[in-house]
């Protein structure tokens, strides 16, 4: 994508040292950072409920919960590629955000008319519905990304454009903390349900002023087909390298959600207190992932290349696993949790993205979908229901999740052989 002459100019001076924004990039840099951050705002300001909604009747309830959410994903997938199929970018994306608002403010209003607030049918559903929400509603914002930017930019930007997102999620933590204890739930699904409609005029206004969406382009459009993402991967090796490392990835992230189920509900009583002990790690998150991504992100990136910072989420991941066999308990999940998900949003989930900046719009809409969401859940999935499988044969959680680590470590080295590029600039 050439600049746009008509945005702002770059920073100058310390800015312009810190951050690796070059003349117009500025506006379509800030509407993306923009658009981001009021995604995740949305989300973390109901993700917590969710947590506590997950683990109201048991944490060993999740594997019904996690394979209802695999179901809804089975049937959303296609829906959705058909949207992506038979409309054009500039108004398939504002839909899905427009449907995944109106959906929030209905769970809002069942919470408020329904008697005992829905109870478990409500909590769990939740539950499943939110864990569909996030992943496609960030899917499809780091696929238009891929649209708005080229390779050499998104290198040197994707790692910023992130921050917009570590804000929104910081702000959307620390008001469901603080909120927690004093304001209805309802008014959290109101909320959300407002700031995804203040990201769709975010996404207007780039189709508007990004050179790159604004003639039209049949050929960046996604083509018809409801399963046309399944054949992708099915056919590809590049897609079949990373929907691997994804799967790995969730199995990991579901053993040790399982871990954090165990120990907050041991360690706290109420759903009050749960959902700030909830908040508490996220504020830890998005603490780290802010500063990674302000410092450090496109330095790395830039130095060690891909291929490199693919290997390091995976290598922390074992380290955890090791540390949480050694010390069980709240301090140690927590740090594990924290550093784990930090890294993963400021430098594992940036530099995965950039894999699909050359792709065709049927891989970035429609595989990348699948991948970001199907294939996410199902590792989810396989991750949830070996935890009973393994208690019921006396066997510590720490072993598998060890092992899973190691699969994963392998893949990335795969995946980044792969690639090559180191994406430097």
């Amino acid at each position: 994508m050439q600049p746009d002459s008509s945005s702002p100019s770059a920073p100058s001076g310390f800015l312009a040292r810190l951050l690796p924004v070059r003349p117009g990039e500025g506006l379509l840099v800030a509407l993306a950072g923009s658009y981001f951050f009021l995604l995740l705002l949305g989300y973390y300001l109901l993700r917590p409920l969710r947590e506590a909604f997950g683990i109201a009747r048991g944490a060993d309830k999740l594997p019904l919960v996690w394979t209802g959410t695999l179901l809804v994903m089975l049937l959303a997938n296609p829906l959705y590629a058909a949207l992506a199929g038979r409309f054009p970018r500039r108004r398939f994306i504002p839909a899905t955000y427009h449907v995944f608002a109106a959906s929030l403010g209905l769970f809002g209003l069942g919470y408020v008319l329904a008697p005992g607030h829905g109870g478990a049918v409500l909590g769990y559903g939740f539950y499943i519905w939110l864990s569909v929400f996030n992943l496609f509603v960030v899917s499809v914002f780091w696929a238009l990304m891929g649209d708005v930017f080229d390779r050499e930019q998104g290198g040197r930007l994707f790692g910023l454009l992130a921050i917009g997102g570590t804000l929104g999620a910081l702000v959307g933590s620390a008001l469901t903390e603080r909120l927690a204890h004093r304001l209805d739930p309802a008014w959290l699904f109101l909320l959300a349900a407002l700031a995804l409609e203040a990201a769709v005029a975010c996404v207007a206004r780039l189709f508007r002023r990004a050179p790159s969406l604004r003639a039209p382009a049949p050929e960046k459009e996604p083509g018809p087909g409801a399963l046309e993402g399944l054949g992708l991967v099915g056919r590809t090796r590049l897609l079949q390298l990373i929907a691997v490392y994804m799967l790995l990835f969730t199995l990991t992230s579901t053993f040790l959600y399982v871990l954090q189920g165990r120990v907050v509900e041991g360690a706290f009583a109420s759903q009050a207190a749960r959902t700030a002990a909830f908040a508490r790690i996220d504020l830890g998150v998005n603490a780290l992932t802010l500063l990674t991504q302000l410092f450090l992100t496109h330095r790395l990136v830039g130095r060690a290349g891909i291929p490199v910072m693919l290997a390091v989420l995976p290598l922390v991941t074992l380290g955890g696993f090791g540390a949480l066999a050694l010390w069980p308990g709240f301090a140690t999940l927590a740090a594990v949790q924290v550093l784990r998900r930090g890294l993963h949003y400021a430098v594992d989930r940036p530099v995965r993205e950039m894999l699909y900046i050359p792709l065709g719009p049927g891989m970035k809409y429609k595989a990348k979908s699948f991948i970001d969401t199907f294939v996410y859940r199902a590792g989810d999935l396989a991750g949830i229901w070996m935890t009973p499988i393994l208690a019921a044969l006396a066997w510590p959680l720490a072993l598998p999740a060890l092992g899973a680590s190691l699969l994963w470590l392998g893949s990335a080295v795969g995946l980044g052989r792969k690639v090559k590029a180191p994406f430097k600039g």
